[in-house]
C-alpha cells in the first residue's frame, strides 16, 4: 500500500493516519451496509434449531434483499447506518492508523522489506481487538438494529430501538457503563482474526505483485487486486466469530443483565454447533463476502487515494 511520505512531522503524520484510516471507513461502509443487514437476519434465522425444522423466511442473500425491500422499504436496506459507520471510525481510525504508522516505521516489515507475517498478525490482530472493545457499544447497537424487522420477517431477538441515542439512552438507563459494554468481548476474536487476515494477506499479496512488478504504474490497481484477495480470505476465516458476536450481541437480557441464550463466547459456540451444526457457525457466509471483500477494496483503495491527496498538499 502507498503510505503517506514524511513530511517532516512524524507525529503529524502518525495523526494522519487514523484520521485517513476513518474516513476511508466511513466511505466504504455507507456502500456496503446493505449487506451487513442482509448478513444479521440470516445469522439470526433459525436460532438455535436444527437445520430442516424451521421455515426459512430468507431464502438466500438475495431473497432477503427482496423480501426485506418489499416489507420494510429499500431505506431498511440501511438500518444501524449511523452507529455502523461510528463503529468504523473508532475500528479503523486505529486499526489502519497503526497498521501504517507501523509499517512506516518498518516495524511490521522483514530485513528485506516485505510483510513480516508474525508481526503483522499481533500488530494488526491486537490493533483491531483494541478497537472492537472500545467500540462495542456502538457494534451492539448497530447489530441490534439491523435485526429489527417487520413482524412477518422476525428473527432473532427484537429490540425496538427508535434510533441511536434512544438507544443509548435505553442502554445507560438499565445499567450505566456496564449495560453499554454488555458482551464487550464478543467482537474481540472476529475482529482478531479478520484484522489479521486482511491486512497480513494484503501485505503478502501486495509484496508479491510488486517483486513480479505487476501493477508497478498503476497502484491503485495493485491495491484493489490485494485488497480483493486479502478481504476475500478474511470471510473463511472470520465467518464463526461473526455468527457468535452476532448472537451475543443480539440476545435478550433478563432483569439483571444476563443473555437470555448464551452466557459467554464458549457457551454459544457448543450450542449452536449442538443445534445448528457446523453450517450454523457459516450462516451467512456469501454475504459477508459481499460485504467484507467490497469493504476491504473500497476501505484500503480510498486510503490510498487519500493518502496521495494529502502527501499532494503537503
Amino acid at each position: 500500500m502507498t503510505t503517506i511520505e514524511d513530511t517532516g512531522s512524524s507525529n503529524k503524520a502518525s495523526g494522519i493516519e487514523f484520521a485517513i484510516g476513518a474516513l476511508a471507513a466511513v466511505g466504504a461502509g455507507f456502500f456496503t451496509n446493505p449487506a451487513e443487514v442482509i448478513k444479521i437476519r440470516l445469522q439470526l434465522q433459525g436460532e438455535l434449531e436444527a437445520r430442516g425444522s424451521y421455515k426459512k423466511i430468507y431464502k438466500n442473500t438475495f431473497h432477503a434483499a427482496f423480501v426485506i425491500t418489499k416489507h420494510e422499504g429499500i431505506f431498511a436496506l440501511q438500518a444501524g447506518l449511523v452507529p455502523a459507520l461510528a463503529f468504523q471510525v473508532v475500528l479503523n481510525g486505529i486499526r489502519l492508523g497503526v497498521y501504517n504508522t507501523a509499517k512506516n516505521y518498518e516495524l511490521i516489515l522483514n530485513e528485506k522489506g516485505n510483510t513480516d507475517i508474525f508481526k503483522t498478525v499481533a500488530v494488526s490482530g491486537t490493533a483491531g481487538s483494541v478497537g472492537a472493545v472500545i467500540g462495542s457499544p456502538l457494534y451492539m447497537i448497530k447489530t441490534q438494529m439491523q435485526a429489527q424487522s417487520a413482524q412477518c420477517l422476525a428473527v432473532g431477538h427484537q429490540h425496538r430501538h427508535s434510533g441511536t441515542l434512544s438507544a443509548f439512552r435505553l442502554l445507560w438507563k438499565e445499567g450505566g457503563f456496564s449495560s453499554l459494554y454488555r458482551g464487550w468481548y464478543a467482537n474481540v476474536p472476529r475482529v482478531f482474526v479478520g484484522s489479521a487476515t486482511q491486512l497480513t494477506t494484503f501485505g503478502l499479496v501486495s509484496d508479491v505483485l510488486k517483486s513480479s512488478q505487476i501493477f508497478t504504474d498503476r497502484p491503485i490497481l495493485l491495491t484493489f487486486v490485494a485488497s480483493l484477495i486479502g478481504g476475500s480470505c478474511v470471510a473463511l476465516t472470520m465467518q464463526p466469530f461473526d455468527v457468535l458476536a452476532t448472537r451475543l450481541y443480539n440476545q435478550g437480557v433478563d432483569t439483571k443483565g444476563k443473555g437470555m441464550l448464551y452466557s459467554g463466547l464458549g457457551d454459544a459456540f457448543i450450542k449452536i454447533f449442538k443445534t445448528e451444526g457446523l453450517t450454523g457457525l457459516y450462516k451467512g457466509v456469501f454475504p459477508t463476502w459481499m460485504r467484507i471483500a467490497p469493504h476491504t477494496v473500497l476501505c484500503l483503495v480510498f486510503y490510498e487515494e487519500l493518502a496521495q491527496l494529502y502527501a499532494k498538499f503537503n
